[in-house]
């Protein structure tokens, strides 16, 4: 087997936000190998280019040492959460772990951050994520469309408020499958949002919250 293969690697979701030990990092120059290199991506994730011979065995290393690995390219990427500064519970910590599990790395039209932030003062910027679950006291929020890089910079839309934890996941896969299903090429989730209008995607996200 010849060739190499980008993976994608993270911290998992915890109480003080993207931190890496020592060991970790270790870890992760090891995967790279003497002579490779690592990429830090602004979507909490770092790039490790690895042969394809050996990625099986770099992946067990890296989950061994407590990473998450995901693919890289156009998948969503792993969930950019804060930093749980109100304590796990109340920021809703478990709740942020559940929706990375149901979401990261699935294959999208282009690459998708999607963001959680456990209160409003938002500290995981989620207003500047494709799209975002906000948690709101005892109910949570989700916005969408937002845009930080170009001329065309974009605030996230509020779509849907006042949720119980169990309706999340089921509404933002049904966003994620109106997107790859209506996505013209490789078209980035804000231009498609724009195209679909705010009204449509609000529609798309209350009529799986109300069971239609």
């Amino acid at each position: 087997m010849t060739g190499t293969i980008k993976l994608a690697v993270s911290s998992p979701i915890q109480v003080g936000g993207n931190i890496l030990t020592s060991e970790q990092l270790a870890i992760i120059t090891a995967a790279a190998g003497p002579k490779g290199g690592v990429e830090v991506t602004p979507f909490r994730q770092i790039y490790v280019e690895v042969p394809l011979a050996e990625q099986k065995r770099v992946e067990e290393q890296l989950v061994k040492g407590g990473l998450e690995v995901y693919p890289a390219g156009a998948v969503i990427k792993g969930l950019i959460a804060c930093q749980f500064c109100n304590g796990a519970e109340a920021a809703g910590l478990d709740t942020a772990r559940t929706l990375n599990l149901a979401v990261a790395g699935i294959e999208t039209p282009a690459p998708l951050k999607i963001g959680y932030a456990g209160c409003a003062l938002g500290t995981s910027e989620p207003l500047l994520k494709d799209i975002s679950v906000v948690k709101m006291k005892d109910t949570f929020s989700i916005y969408a469309g937002g845009e930080p890089k170009g001329i065309k910079t974009a605030i996230a839309e509020l779509l849907i408020a006042e949720l119980e934890e169990s309706q999340i996941i089921p509404i933002i896969l049904r966003i994620i499958d109106f997107y790859k299903s209506n996505a013209k090429g490789k078209e980035k989730f804000s231009k498609f949002m724009r195209r679909m209008t705010v009204d449509r995607m609000r529609d798309i996200a209350g009529s799986t919250a109300l069971g239609r």
